[in-house]
């Protein structure tokens, strides 16, 4: 999906029903559980969207890992395994996405 969709489609959604979800996703609440001043219920909740349009079940799962255990990322992305290179390109066309539509 081209990251223009990812921002209209965000946009449509808008903020109040961003921070409105009832269930958040496995990345939300990895991002919530961090602790960090700068993960906020509407930034964790936009991300989880991201998520939700780039990334399957099984990616969003691995990738909240990351959160807590980021030496975690850094085997998977050093990984040969054809599975966590295809993984990892996913992830990164995720962060792409997140950064472009939830900063600022």
């Amino acid at each position: 999906m081209r990251k223009t969709g990812i921002v209209a489609g965000l946009a449509a959604l808008g903020w109040g029903a961003l921070a409105a979800t009832a269930e958040a996703g496995p990345i939300a609440n990895a991002c919530l559980q961090t602790g960090r001043a700068g993960a906020s219920a509407q930034l964790c909740t936009c991300i989880q969207h991201v998520a939700d349009i780039t990334l399957g079940g099984a990616d969003q799962r691995l990738a909240a890992t990351f959160f807590g255990d980021p030496e975690r990322a850094q085997k998977v992305h050093m990984s040969k395994a054809e599975a966590d290179d295809a993984f990892w390109q996913r992830y990164v066309v995720f962060g792409q996405q997140a950064e472009m539509a939830c900063s600022g």
